[in-house]
C-alpha cells in the first residue's frame, strides 16, 4: 500500500479504541473526534465534547485556531471521563489576523494552551507551515523540542506540511515529528507521494482529516469509489454481520492504511456511530479491498482543503471527475 508508516497497531483494553504507536514509544487512538470545523461555540464544543467522551470516543483533536482549548478541558472535565482515559492533541495556530507569528511568542502562546486546556496536551502540533515565516520554521520546531525535552510537551509534531517542509526540520531535528496531519483519502493519495515516502523513510505517523472528502464534498459523491465501497459494505453485511455503510467502510480504509482518523461532527447521533465505528475489528477488510480502493482513488486528484498543500506543491496531472 505503499509509503506509509508501519501499520503495526497495539489491542487496547475491552471496548476502548485501539490505537497506533508512535515513533517517540507512545500511542495513539486510531479515530479521533475534532472539535474544529462542525462545532459552532463554546456551548457547543463542551455539549458535543462530553457526548463524544461518552460515547467511548477516547481522542479529541483540537487547535488553538479553532478556540475551543478551555472547551477540551471543560468537557473532559463535565463527562466524568478523566483526562488519563482521554488523549488530546492541539496546535499552533497563526495570528490572529492570519498573518505569521512571531518566534519570540511561540513559547507564550504554548504557555496558555496548557492553561486553558488544564493539562500538557498528549500530542503538539505546528498547524501548518505558514504558522511562522519560512526562515522561522526550523526555529520554531527547536522550540517545540526544547519543551519536550523540558517536560512542558509530550509527542510533538507537524499538520499540513509539504515535503520542502518536512525536509527542512528533518535536517536538522532532535526529535522527529512523530505524525504529520494532512487531509488524506483515496482522491490525494497520488499527490502526496512523496509526503507519504517521506514519512515512510523516518517513521512519521499519517493523521487524516477530512477522510470522508470523497463521500462528502465531490461533487460526484465518491464517483468510481462508490461501488467499490458499496460491495464492500455487501460482503461485510453477508459475512460478518456488520451493517455499515460506504462512510464507515471508508473509514476503516483509513485505518488499513495506517493513517489516525480525525473526523468532525455536530450531530450527536453521527458521534455515536463514529464511536461504534471506532470499535470496529481491524481486520474487516482484505488486503484485496484496501488495494482495490487505493488504486481507484490513485486515478484521481481532489482536495478540498487547497489553501496550504497546494503551494509549491504543483498537483498531478490527473482527473478530478
Amino acid at each position: 500500500m505503499g509509503g506509509e508508516a508501519p501499520r503495526r497497531t497495539l489491542r487496547a483494553s475491552f471496548n476502548k479504541i485501539d490505537s497506533f504507536e508512535l515513533s517517540d514509544g507512545t500511542s495513539i487512538p486510531w479515530l479521533a473526534w475534532g472539535n474544529g470545523s462542525a462545532v459552532k461555540d463554546s456551548h457547543d464544543a463542551i455539549e458535543k465534547g462530553v457526548h463524544a467522551l461518552k460515547c467511548g470516543i477516547d481522542h479529541i483533536d483540537t487547535a488553538e485556531l479553532y478556540q475551543f482549548e478551555r472547551e477540551t478541558g471543560e468537557a473532559i472535565e463535565e463527562s466524568g471521563v478523566g483526562k488519563d482515559r482521554v488523549y488530546v492533541t492541539s496546535k499552533l495556530g497563526w495570528d490572529e489576523d492570519g498573518k505569521p507569528i512571531a518566534l519570540n511568542t511561540v513559547r507564550s502562546r504554548i504557555e496558555i494552551t496548557v492553561q486553558k486546556l488544564g493539562f500538557i496536551p498528549d500530542l503538539f502540533l505546528i498547524h501548518n507551515p505558514h504558522v511562522v515565516t519560512s526562515e522561522d520554521l526550523v526555529p520554531c520546531w527547536k522550540i517545540l523540542e526544547e519543551l519536550k525535552d523540558e517536560g512542558q510537551l509530550k509527542s510533538i509534531g507537524v499538520s499540513n506540511f509539504r515535503p520542502q517542509d518536512l525536509n527542512a526540520i528533518l535536517s536538522q531535528a532532535k526529535h522527529k515529528p512523530v505524525v504529520n496531519q494532512i487531509e488524506y483519502h483515496p482522491f490525494v493519495l497520488s499527490h502526496l507521494a512523496p509526503v507519504l515516502a517521506i514519512h515512510e523513510q523516518h517513521g512519521i505517523r499519517t493523521e487524516a482529516f477530512g477522510p470522508l472528502t470523497p463521500l462528502l464534498r465531490h461533487s460526484s459523491g465518491g464517483g468510481p469509489l462508490v461501488p467499490v465501497l458499496q460491495r464492500i459494505a455487501e460482503r461485510l453485511a453477508s459475512q460478518h454481520d456488520q451493517v455499515l455503510d460506504l462512510k464507515a467502510v471508508l473509514l476503516l480504509w483509513t485505518r488499513a492504511m495506517g493513517a489516525v482518523a480525525v473526523s468532525a461532527s455536530k450531530n450527536s447521533e453521527r458521534i455515536k456511530w463514529l464511536a461504534k465505528v471506532a470499535k470496529l475489528p481491524e481486520d474487516l477488510l482484505t488486503n484485496e479491498e484496501v488495494n482495490e480502493i487505493t488504486e481507484v482513488g490513485k486515478k484521481f486528484h481532489f482536495r478540498h482543503y487547497t489553501e496550504h498543500m497546494e503551494v509549491n506543491f504543483p498537483v498531478p496531472n490527473l482527473p478530478s471527475e
